[in-house]
């Protein structure tokens, strides 16, 4: 059976200005990782006691007193257990006072801005006193590769998957992304320039439909650089009330049987195009067919040769930018809405094989992925003439749009039901859907403040700030509904502006929340509910979904422990941490019981304050007993 896939990727960019940084997560990003079956906790929960350091800084770890600089939040803060408060630290305050007497804490320290350059900043975050906060001991977490053969945990027998390398696939993506913003950016290509009309998922008053079995010219871009292009003619094969599937005439023979090209092409039309536009949104009608188009050619397939397949994978698919802005007298522009697609090739042709069923397996999600960029283009450019949403907000989203198609199957296939074994948590047809919200977010909790999610694009590699991404996305959808995810799409607005104007709630508030729900979501022990609504996720239980990674991994370097999610403790230590805007740090504090309140500093060098363009604050919540 086939279940997830995974890959090597790219890591985030380096950091030379920090040596250490966070090393610790740093690990070698080549996961082949298994089937999610069932299985008992692997590893311990976990603290640790210092955050990464800056080494470029000069400060002394020598315990100090602060005075109190109250940040938003003056006097005590009094919370009740599961109750939360956030601090704003942008008044250029330092400080916030906690209730004691043995209360213990979450703080999640955050730089909440999209408005200064992606780089590292420094920070501290103590206490004056280390008699007055001490750290819960936790057992430390080692790598999993360095764990005695004794512990070492066995991959899941017979469910190992084959690794799927995304690589070819995220440099391709993310070169059409930048050259689509530098030609607007630079005029080559113009917002709004046409007549348009935005539809309805009914199609209804759209043109005559060519006739099934007539042929089509198309130009098909050729590589990642822009710079080749193949012109190919291609008969329509299937020709459904929203999508329209060409299949190129020097595809190789023995691909879709008459019924399997009919069994694909109702899955696209009758379920996978009609959950992405209900989610959000229709696309732009450009040429006026009232479909979308499925353009399924050799040119994909040979977008990477066949030894390329073996280091970088290959493209699946993708959408090109230039079909929508480039122009009525652009030579290279289709004028109509289209994916692009590999076809079969069993025996390797063109580039490394691809079967019917593989296809069948990998383009769905592909698919859907692509099919959110292209209506998130066309509305936010095309339509409504602005420019393109953030590439970190756009991949969020086209990532959810992946994972709705894994909750349609879910919804239809409740556990243990449509599944090879029993213990899966998700069906058999909801495998091709999950691996990037699944694999991601275990990686973006492995780097929440290092990954940024408000200043990292696709234009960068790597595969964490692309979970967090995705866990900002799905914490949205599950606090206002998928309603909220057609009104980013619908807009003229991006990024930060964005997630406001759709949330009713400005992005600091938001970003707070959405911290704490990281880490009070599911917490051992302790019912759901035991969180506020506005503190936790409804859709997917995260621990259970990483711990389950962790169980199936085999151990994995890349997945070296169940909760991914790492706690620091606040002591009178002023080393500078690092963090980049648009991340979280996690800290825990506990009270002694003789102690009626304690000072916490978050500051700069010094106990300076911190800039106010980073939106420095401080989420805090109240842990019930026995976390």
């Amino acid at each position: 059976m086939r279940d997830i896939r995974f890959g090597a990727l790219p890591l985030p960019r380096p950091r030379p200005r920090h040596a250490r940084g966070r090393a610790r997560a740093l690990v070698a990003a080549a996961g082949v990782v298994g089937a999610l079956t069932a299985g008992g906790c692997g590893g311990a929960e976990h603290a640790v006691t210092a955050p990464p350091i800056d080494t470029t800084a000069k400060s002394t770890p020598t315990p100090f007193s602060f005075k109190l600089s109250p940040c938003s939040i003056t006097g005590t803060l009094q919370l009740a257990v599961a109750q939360s408060a956030r601090a704003d630290c942008t008044n250029g305050g330092t400080t916030v006072t906690l209730a004691g007497n043995g209360a213990s804490y979450l703080v999640v320290a955050e730089f909440a801005s999209d408005a200064v350059p992606d780089d590292w900043y420094s920070y501290r975050l103590v206490t004056g006193s280390t008699a007055s906060a001490s750290l819960v001991p936790g057992q430390s977490r080692a790598s999993a590769s360095r764990l005695p053969s004794s512990m070492a945990r066995p991959p899941v027998p017979g469910l190992l998957p084959p690794m799927r390398n995304q690589a070819a696939q995220l440099a391709f993506t993310r070169a059409l992304r930048a050259r689509a913003r530098t030609n607007l950016a630079t005029g080559v290509w113009r917002a709004g320039s046409r007549a348009l009309r935005s539809v309805t998922p009914s199609r209804s008053g759209a043109s005559a439909v060519p006739d099934v079995g007539s042929l089509r010219q198309f130009v098909v871009l050729g590589n990642e650089a822009g710079t080749k292009w193949d012109t190919t003619s291609a008969k329509l094969a299937y020709a459904g009330s929203d999508v329209l599937i060409y299949i190129d005439t020097l595809a190789p023979a023995n691909g879709f049987s008459p019924a399997q090209l009919q069994s694909f092409g109702q899955l696209f039309d009758q379920t996978l195009f009609p959950i992405d536009t209900a989610a959000f949104g229709s696309p732009s009608d450009i040429d006026a067919n009232g479909r979308t188009i499925i353009l399924m050619t050799p040119s994909v397939n040979k977008l990477v040769t066949a030894s390329q397949c073996q280091t970088q994978g290959y493209v699946g698919g993708f959408f090109d930018e230039e079909d929508l802005s480039g122009g009525a007298a652009d030579p290279r522009s289709n004028h109509g809405e289209i994916f692009y697609s590999i076809v079969p090739d069993s025996t390797g042709q063109l580039s490394c094989a691809h079967t019917v069923a593989g296809v069948e397996f990998d383009v769905p999600a592909t698919f859907m992925h692509e099919l959110q960029h292209l209506i998130s283009f066309s509305q936010h450019v095309v339509i409504h003439g602005g420019q393109p949403e953030t590439g970190s907000l756009d991949e969020g989203l086209s990532i959810v749009a992946e994972e709705l198609g894994s909750l349609h199957y879910e919804q239809q296939c409740p556990p243990p039901a449509c599944r090879t074994n029993p213990g899966q948590l998700f069906p058999d047809s909801s495998q091709g859907f999950v691996s990037s919200f699944l694999y991601d977010s275990y990686q973006y909790a492995l780097l929440p403040d290092t990954a940024s999610i408000t200043l990292q694009s696709d234009a960068d590699g790597g595969f964490s700030w692309r979970g967090g991404a995705w866990l900002l996305m799905r914490y949205l959808g599950d606090q206002m509904g998928t309603g909220v995810y057609k009104k980013m799409d619908q807009s003229t607005l991006t990024g930060v502006a964005n997630i406001a104007a759709a949330t009713g709630q400005d992005f600091p508030t938001v970003f707070a929340n959405f911290g704490i729900a990281l880490f009070a979501d599911s917490m051992p022990g302790q019912p759901r509910s035991a969180a506020p609504a506005a503190d936790r996720f409804t859709t997917r239980n995260l621990r259970q979904l990483w711990n389950r990674l962790y169980v199936t991994s085999g151990g994995a370097s890349d997945i070296p422990y169940a909760n991914p999610l790492l706690v620091y403790g606040i002591t009178s230590d002023t080393s500078l941490a690092i963090m980049d805007p648009g991340t979280t740090s996690f800290f825990r504090i506990d009270t002694p019981s003789g102690a009626s309140t304690v000072s916490l500093q978050f500051a700069g060098a010094g106990g300076a304050p911190l800039a106010a363009a980073l939106h420095p604050q401080l989420a805090i919540f109240r842990l019930p007993p026995g976390q």
